[in-house]
């Protein structure tokens, strides 16, 4: 089935689910630890796939079965230290600042496809690339006034995402999509348990309905993903995928008192058009 449309307002759904879940997030974080927030969200991540798992063909068994274990285990890892990584940068900058450098990432996967996974990138992708990495230094101003450390928190987070983006891709050259989602969640709750279970807090009671809600929009946004992908090809619905940072920026600025900074409008504009651009120039050569 391929249906652009249908793909489009599914991905802007799960990108405005995503917004919501940094809010969220943000949230939590700012009142407790980062590695408990993250560990009780990946214990309904991992029975979320695995109840997806046993509905499918073979079941857990089936779903289990790869020639790549290291791999997986790996990917797993990755995307959940990345996942605190990404909080932690929600925490001390804001939703707005973290996300306008975030949406680098599919530049890294760009840049990092040759090496990783052998793809030629030509020069064309590698211009746009460095137009985009200079967005990346307008928002975060290197040598003007004393410099932030925590600002590289984001970008931290987005090399980590595409490098786990591009293990996925990798990965998929012998497992199914649901291998290797059956892989995260699972993987990844055990990870984040055997660091996290030693940060334990008590949390009041309004904030575990806040938990709840980041638990169930996160397998609400990866369902819509998964739908999303299933119904359209990745080159059509991907672009869309930058309505993250516009959501997430509304919500910093209506929610949490943030505002956008002239240098950050500018720097997230030209990180978006050097994404597009080279999504475009994906799709051309595909």
């Amino acid at each position: 089935m391929n249906n652009s449309s249908a793909g489009i307002m599914l991905m802007i759904a799960a990108t405005l689910v995503f917004s919501v879940q940094d809010g969220i997030s943000r949230h939590l974080a700012s009142e407790y630890n980062v590695l408990m927030v993250v560990m009780i969200r990946y214990w309904f991540f991992a029975l979320f796939v695995m109840t997806i798992a046993s509905r499918g063909p073979g079941g857990l068994s089936a779903a289990a079965r790869t020639e790549q274990p290291f791999l997986q285990i790996g990917r797993a890892v990755l995307l959940a230290a990345e996942i605190c990584v990404a909080i932690l940068a929600l925490t001390y900058l804001g939703l707005v600042e973290t996300l306008a450098i975030f949406i680098c990432y599919p530049l890294m996967v760009a840049a990092f496809s040759g090496p990783v996974l052998g793809e030629q990138v030509g020069w064309r992708r590698w211009a746009a690339i460095a137009v985009g990495f200079v967005g990346v230094l307008i928002i975060l101003q290197p040598g003007i006034g004393v410099f932030d450390v925590v600002a590289i928190l984001p970008l931290i987070s987005a090399i980590m995402f595409a490098l786990y983006a591009l293990l996925t891709r990798y990965a998929a050259r012998l497992d199914s999509t649901a291998t290797s989602f059956f892989w995260t969640g699972t993987v990844g709750s055990i990870f984040v348990t055997c660091v996290g279970i030693w940060f334990w807090e008590p949390m009041i009671p309004a904030d575990w309905v806040w938990m709840a809600a980041l638990c169930v929009s996160g397998a609400f946004g990866h369902w819509l993903l998964i739908k999303c992908y299933e119904t359209a090809e990745a080159s059509a619905v991907q672009p869309f995928a930058y309505f993250h940072l516009v959501f997430g920026a509304m919500i910093g600025v209506m929610v949490f008192g943030e505002r956008i900074a002239l240098n950050v409008s500018i720097g997230a504009a030209i990180v978006v058009a050097a994404g597009l651009f080279t999504y475009w120039r994906e799709r051309q050569q595909s």
